[in-house]
């Protein structure tokens, strides 16, 4: 008898992940497997027929200097990206844990960038930015600071830290909303004892809000490298990549080469090492968190 209520329990429980396990299998593992699949053949968008090519698209990516410079430009972008994310949601987070009064009102305003959609963000800040009639070149202009509007989306010294700056401020008030939820979480008990033991407000900082919160911050990195990394709507629907490719980076060099040249073969094969690349990152950031959780036990 209790066996068979265990297999109904057991049954039942399967019945209710079943849609779950089916909405995984057909959005993330389909895509995965035919990108793998159509990696190793000449696939072409236009051509009905192709063949297997082995290891050749592969080969082609990985001699094509224009595949690395898009990955150089996606490592420069990621890695200032998040960076400028981590500093300014850190910094927001904690003067945000300081405030007594109207806290949710300031909050709301701060998240606003990240309620928006993408591309609302993208044509407003290609608005403000255009180098013809945008709202800031010619407001620069107008004060003096500059005697020509700046082109802050086509000449190469200014386009990319522009992007970076914009991709700062649309993701750090994420980062910032997280920290402040763990900051939150602190007992407060520990800085009285610090206090009381003559600890500064760095000592305080270092040994007790560092340690409480390190593993949030850890997924938060996990989670923005993969997310910034794989990032394709905000450049794209700024600058396109360009000019001359200096904003290209690997998600767009890989949509170019499947819906510009509809080489699906190739464009597979460039997501795939992608996604090996991925997987190396986060299984290194997954090791470190694992040491920080048993130091921390």
């Amino acid at each position: 008898m209790r066996s068979r209520k265990r297999m109904i329990a057991k049954v039942t429980g399967f019945c209710f992940i079943l849609p779950a396990m089916l909405v995984v299998l057909l959005l993330l593992l389909y895509p995965v497997m035919s990108s793998i699949f159509y990696s190793f053949t000449n696939k072409n968008l236009i051509k009905p027929a192709y063949s297997f090519v082995g290891f050749e698209n592969y080969a082609k990516i990985l001699t094509d200097p224009v595949f690395w410079a898009a990955f150089w430009t996606n490592i420069k972008w990621t890695t200032a990206s998040l960076l400028g994310q981590l500093l300014v949601g850190f910094t927001g987070a904690l003067a945000l844990n300081r405030i007594r009064h109207a806290a949710g009102v300031y909050r709301t305003c701060l998240i606003i960038p990240w309620a928006f959609p993408s591309i609302v963000l993208a044509f407003s800040w290609k608005w403000i930015l255009n180098g013809v009639s945008g709202f800031l070149p010619n407001f620069l202009v107008q004060i003096g600071l500059c005697a020509t509007p700046p082109q802050f989306l086509s000449s190469a010294g200014l386009v990319f830290p522009t992007l970076v700056f914009i991709n700062i401020w649309f993701g750090a008030p994420l980062i910032m909303v997280n920290i402040l939820s763990a900051l939150q979480t602190v007992p407060k008990d520990q800085y009285e004892a610090a206090q009381l033991d003559g600890a500064s407000a760095w000592q305080s900082f270092i040994h007790i809000t560092v340690p409480h919160i390190r593993m949030v911050v850890g997924l938060l990195v996990v989670l923005r490298t993969i997310w910034v990394f794989n990032s394709f709507d905000i450049i794209y629907l700024i600058t396109g990549g360009g000019p001359a490719n200096l904003t290209q980076t690997v998600p767009i060099y890989a949509y170019n080469l499947g819906w510009g040249l509809k080489q699906l073969g190739r464009s597979s094969a460039v997501t795939v090492l992608l996604l090996l690349f991925l997987l190396v990152v986060c299984a290194l950031y997954f090791r470190l968190l694992n040491r920080w959780e048993k130091e921390g036990e």
